[in-house]
């Protein structure tokens, strides 16, 4: 007997993958910019000695959820550092970009 049809409990969301998205895109850069009503943030895979890189992935958020989601990954980097030490940043990306609006940060 499947469940498919049975409604879910309070505070419960039913999410799919599909195995297309479930497959990710790997960014090793991403910019972030801002309005008054909207953070977008840009995934882009940078490849050395390649001048010309393509955006892989597009996110635009509210401010709200872009705050939560600033919460979620300070919380994860936490709980990843308590298991597996600190994370060490071995460099310190410089990237001259800028669309008109707000200085991007990486």
């Amino acid at each position: 007997m499947s469940n498919e049809n049975q409604p879910l409990p309070p505070n419960q969301l039913n999410i799919e993958i599909t195995e297309e998205v479930a497959e990710g895109n790997y960014a090793n850069l991403a910019i972030i910019t801002h309005s008054h009503a909207e953070f977008i943030v840009d995934f882009i895979n940078v490849m050395p000695g390649v001048p010309k890189s393509k955006v892989k992935s597009r996110i635009i958020l509210t401010p709200m959820h872009a705050k939560r989601l600033m919460r979620a990954l300070s919380e994860n980097i936490e709980r990843y550092e308590q298991e597996n030490g600190d994370i060490r940043d071995l460099e310190e990306v410089q990237i001259p970009l800028n669309f008109g609006g707000p200085t991007a940060q990486a």
